[in-house]
């Protein structure tokens, strides 16, 4: 059976690896337990999460046993990893919300169930600790003017770091201690901006159990062009359907640039290399078709393969090629609204198209919305019963955006 290791390595995964020989031969012989933590800033795991949660499936396909650690007690205070600003502060019922909606959402990728992975959450340990016993057993290990230097916090010291944040290294380092001391695992994984904490985890296991650890990071998702992705004008892709459709996370795949297509196969979907390869090196409008494979198998790994199917369809129904579906983002408004008439801008702000009247006015005025196909022009347009067809119309925001309204009574 092929090392995971070389897996990783050959799809692009790995970044940066603490001892690159030893973790190949670990990863190869034996049964390993590693962790991704997971802070619960939000109430949805976002598609730079997604990297992860496919490297951590990879390493259980291969037999590892992974350990899926959320983060109640890092996130009361938040990473400053990749920050100018400190984060906000969220009140711990936000926080174990979040930490629920983070482990349901991982079920579709990760076997969470016992014997084959663990749930942990450090404020299992974090959040009772004593502080001056903690700084006397664990903080002696750290050295302030090592940690200054820490990619981590950069982007932190020119408006000013906060000791508040300061301490947040020192905890995720912990948070290795006490997986290796509690299920032995040795290996942390997590995104490139990690990288400083986890070698300072690794560290701290080395100097107060006198045990080797490893470290590992992924690649950052980003486009050929180096820009993070994930991200879109109305904010980021989010694997909660309630916050990105199935349909709106559909078409953000299928509207990768052509560049990012092999990539994109390579990272966040199952397919064999070989195919990935084949579909990348397509040209021209042949590329399409791989950008509807990466689409179809993206969207059916985090939202189901009936969602992924109807998003499929809707998408080709918008193009001409079937009947539209319900996948489609829609907002209902009542029949009455239009006896008069709704003027557009309006009607944009209804469906949430737009996030002020003075965006409305300037995307008419550039061309940007369409509606049942037709251009519209003028800033004063009243949307009337006259445009529904079926009680439904389709508004067209700039090339990739679609929404339809629906009528009810």
């Amino acid at each position: 059976m092929e090392n995971v290791f070389d897996v990783l390595k050959q799809r692009g995964f790995v970044k940066q690896f603490t001892h690159e020989d030893e973790i190949r031969e670990m990863l190869g012989k034996e049964k390993v337990t590693f962790y991704i933590g997971f802070d619960p800033t939000a109430d949805s795991l976002h598609v730079g999460h997604f990297v992860q949660l496919m490297a951590m499936s990879h390493l259980q396909k291969a037999g590892h046993r992974p350990i899926f650690l959320a983060g109640g007690g890092t996130g009361m205070i938040g990473d400053p990893s990749g920050r100018t600003d400190m984060r906000q502060m969220m009140t711990p019922e936000t926080i174990q919300h979040n930490v629920n909606c983070f482990i349901e959402q991982s079920k579709r990728l990760i076997d969470l169930s016992e014997g084959n992975a663990i749930i942990e959450n450090n404020a299992n340990w974090l959040l009772d600790l004593n502080y001056v016993s903690f700084i006397r057993e664990i903080g002696r290990h750290f050295s302030v003017n090592r940690m200054l230097t820490a990619e981590c916090f950069k982007n932190r010291m020119e408006k000013g770091l906060s000791f508040f944040e300061f301490n947040y290294m020192i905890m995720q380092s912990y948070d290795f201690l006490e997986l290796f001391r509690r299920y032995g695992c040795r290996l942390q994984l997590g995104g490139d901006d990690q990288w400083s904490n986890i070698i300072a985890g690794a560290d701290l296991i080395r100097r107060v159990e006198g045990e080797s650890a490893y470290g590992m990071t992924f690649t950052l998702l980003t486009t050929s062009e180096g820009q993070k992705m994930g991200k879109t004008q109305s904010g980021a892709v989010w694997l909660d359907p309630n916050k990105t459709s199935p349909f709106e996370f559909y078409q953000y795949w299928r509207n990768v640039a052509d560049a990012d297509v092999e990539n994109c196969l390579s990272l966040l979907t199952f397919l064999p290399m070989d195919e990935v390869k084949r579909l990348g090196s397509l040209e021209g409008a042949e590329i399409n078709k791989a950008k509807e494979v990466l689409a179809f198998e993206v969207t059916k790994l985090v939202h189901g393969e009936e969602e992924a199917k109807k998003a499929e369809e809707a998408a080709k129904a918008l193009f001409g090629e079937g009947a539209l579906g319900g996948s489609v983002p829609s907002t209902e408004i009542s029949k009455g609204e239009f006896t008069d008439g709704i003027d557009v801008i309006t009607l944009l702000s209804k469906a949430e198209l737009i996030p002020s009247r003075g965006e409305g006015r300037r995307l008419i005025q550039q061309g940007g919305i369409v509606i049942n196909d037709e251009k519209i022009t003028d800033i004063n347009t009243l949307i009337t019963l006259d445009f529904f067809k079926d009680d439904t119309l389709m508004i067209k925001k700039g090339k990739k955006t679609y929404h339809q309204i629906r009528l009810i009574d």
